[in-house]
């Protein structure tokens, strides 16, 4: 009788993975490449769901769903996109549907909101990247107010990137100095400006020897060969969780919530680690090139918070840095 219910309740399940059927459209951030991995993995388990998507840069696929919105024909039925404090203003402005995915206990507080709006898929962290030739081996942020740093720090420009923004507000918040550890960094010579890659570039090419930078660009590129390193550093680091939600307006609400479900999932989890990023899922294993989990610290962010304050916190960027 237990095997009769057994084979009932995986029957019961079986059918319900795959009675999720019709179109699914997501706008998504995520390079083309993990795009598509992510869409395969999923439509593995739901064959009968097409789904298609459209990818660009996260203020890009914004202003396009803002069109849309304004048009009155929002098309997307998912947005997985960069950063949460995007995620809290279309929250704010009744945009997105709540969900109770069946078990978020194994996450920890802070990565999803509280309320189920939206859910963070990975921990993308920033760091500091070094040159092979760089004077000093940097362990703390408050390394790079040191005089052997001056003139040799770029870093990403928060007044162009959300994510360089959620960066700044995060070591503001987290640093005992506050906006003074970017007094400090100003008044030695910091260039803000260009986006991960061009960082990236500047440092590996020797033209700069410090740079604050995401996690995954400069371990890729040392696995290749590129003369730099990546630190954690010992305070902390900010984490943008490349968070995914559903829109109010979705004409397929069934399968959208499939989807959340699977991307959270431990399976979804694993795909994050297959594809090189740090999963959100603290179970699930970390790609090849980074340190223990105990060994990355993450610094506390407000996202409600941040978006309340994001033109006090540009102006007073712009202020410090004299753009």
């Amino acid at each position: 009788m237990r095997a009769l219910l057994t084979a009932a309740a995986m029957a019961i399940a079986s059918t319900a993975a795959f009675g999720q059927e019709g179109k699914l459209v997501l706008y998504t951030s995520q390079p083309q490449t993990d795009a598509q991995q992510t869409i395969d993995a999923f439509k593995a388990k739901f064959p009968k769901v097409d789904v298609s998507f459209v990818r660009d840069g996260t203020p890009r696929v914004m202003a396009k769903l803002r069109a849309e919105i304004e048009a009155g024909q929002p098309q997307a039925d998912i947005l997985l996109i960069a950063d949460s404090v995007t995620m809290e203003g279309l929250k704010k402005e009744g945009r997105l549907l709540p969900h109770k995915p069946a078990n978020l206990a194994a996450y920890p507080a802070g990565i999803h909101d509280k309320d189920g709006f939206w859910f963070g898929t990975k921990l993308i962290t920033t760091g500091i990247v070094y040159n092979a030739k760089a004077p000093f081996k940097p362990t703390s942020w408050a390394d790079l107010k040191r005089p052997e740093a001056k003139g040799q720090l770029a870093l990403p420009s928060p007044l162009t990137s959300g994510a360089a923004m959620i960066h700044t507000v995060t070591l503001v918040a987290n640093l005992p100095e506050g906006w003074g550890f970017y007094d400090a960094i100003a008044a030695n010579k910091a260039v803000p400006g260009g986006g991960n890659g061009d960082i990236l570039k500047q440092v590996a090419g020797g033209e700069k020897m410090f740079g604050m930078i995401v996690d995954y660009m400069p371990i890729r590129e040392k696995a290749k060969g590129a003369p730099v390193e990546f630190v954690f550093p010992k305070e902390g680091v900010s984490a943008v969780s490349e968070p995914v939600a559903i829109l109010k307006t979705t004409k397929n609400e069934a399968a959208a919530r499939a989807f959340i479900d699977f991307v959270l999932s431990p399976e979804g989890q694993d795909l994050a680690t297959k594809q090189g990023y740090v999963p959100a899922l603290p179970t699930a294993a970390l790609p090849p090139g980074y340190p223990e989990r105990e060994a990355i610290r993450l610094m506390t962010f407000d996202a409600g918070k941040a978006l309340a304050e994001d033109d006090a916190n540009k102006k007073r960027f712009s202020d410090i840095f004299g753009q």
